[in-house]
C-alpha cells in the first residue's frame, strides 16, 4: 500500500478534478494524480501531443494479458 501526503489546491481545481473523477471512475486524488502523469509526461515530451501522451499512458496501464500483440504487415501473410 502507497503512503498519502495531504496537499492544499485551488477549490476551483478540486470541483473540476472532482467531477472530472466521477465521470472517469476515480477518486478525486486518482484524477489529480492521473493529471500529474500525464502533465508531467508532457513536459518530458513536448514534441507529442497530449491526447498521445494520455492514450499510450492508459495502454501501458493494461494488463498484459489482455492486450493484442502488434505484428508488422510485413509478417502477415
Amino acid at each position: 500500500m502507497t503512503t498519502s501526503t495531504s496537499i492544499r489546491i485551488n477549490q476551483t481545481l478540486y470541483e473540476q478534478a472532482r467531477n472530472e473523477a466521477v465521470a472517469e471512475h476515480r477518486t478525486i486524488a486518482g484524477q489529480v494524480e492521473y493529471w500529474a502523469k500525464i502533465g508531467r509526461a508532457a513536459l518530458d515530451n513536448p514534441d507529442l501531443p497530449v491526447s498521445f501522451i494520455a492514450e499510450s499512458l492508459a495502454s501501458m496501464a493494461e494488463p498484459r494479458e489482455t492486450t493484442t500483440p502488434f505484428v508488422p504487415r510485413s509478417r502477415q501473410q
